[in-house]
């Protein structure tokens, strides 16, 4: 009897790998329990954290107006809009270029028209962004303190005319005088004169074709003169007709009819 016992406590257990089996199936079962649980989304930590880092942006740092930005975390992120370049006007581009190409045949038309007095230095024609000044030298135009044309006037003054008549470009002409007072019963100061001078220019274009609505006539005096008035040249120079065309596109309003 005793030596059955002994051989029944020494019989080997062969089932021993359920207990390490057992083991790993739960640390197994444990890692995915794990791996669930973080790829889950705490929706309520995920709201404080939300609240908290928008109440830390409210206020902006170094802000002495108290400027304040709130941030929307559920708000989707803007779309880029792509850059575009803007598209060239061809036709605007190609007006301009006519434009000034006839500007330019103008001024050309002008200094040929004009060129006896031009090489005398009588008249001036410059050529510039806004449009053709004519400087005329007044003692061309006109006797000492009168404000008619004479006939050497009218003959330069009508080829300039046949010139813009075909034209559609403003035209403002500029009467001015140096600083000797004048004070006659037809021209009491120089305003008077430098105007009337003006206008006597505007109706001999307007005679020889140019349209009325592209004239303006102003008197500007002695108050813009080129030179100095304390020499005679000086003088001179300053008693003058400008005739500026100007290079934009006329605008002759809106005409009104009445019944």
């Amino acid at each position: 009897m005793a030596r059955r016992k002994r051989g029944e406590d020494e019989h080997e257990n062969h089932e021993r790998w359920l207990v390490s089996y057992a083991d790993f199936i739960t640390l197994l079962f444990a890692f995915f329990v794990v791996m669930y649980a973080v790829s889950q989304v705490n929706e309520g930590k995920y709201r404080v954290l939300s609240d908290t880092l928008s109440s830390a942006f409210r206020t902006v740092p170094g802000s002495t107006s108290g400027a304040q930005v709130a941030i929307n975390p559920n708000a989707p992120m803007p779309m880029a809009i792509p850059f575009r370049r803007p598209t060239p006007n061809l036709k605007t581009d190609q007006g301009q270029v006519v434009k000034k190409e006839q500007m330019r045949n103008m001024a050309k038309e002008i200094n040929d028209a004009l060129a006896p007095l031009v090489k005398e230095g009588q008249v001036r024609v410059t050529e510039s962004a806004t449009g053709i000044t004519v400087d005329i030298n007044a003692s061309v135009l006109f006797a000492p303190g009168d404000a008619r044309l004479g006939p050497a006037a009218i003959q330069a003054l009508d080829a300039v005319a046949r010139i813009l008549a075909p034209t559609d470009f403003p035209i403002t002409v500029e009467g001015h005088t140096d600083n000797t007072p004048i004070a006659t019963a037809q021209f009491p100061s120089n305003w008077e004169l430098s105007g009337v001078r003006a206008s006597s220019v505007v109706r001999l274009f307007i005679d020889n074709g140019v349209d009325p609505r592209r004239m303006t006539a102003t008197g500007y005096a002695d108050q813009r003169p080129i030179d100095d008035n304390a020499s005679p040249e000086g003088r001179a120079r300053n008693r003058r007709v400008a005739i500026t065309i100007e290079s934009k596109t006329p605008d002759f309003g809106v005409e009104v009819k009445l019944p």
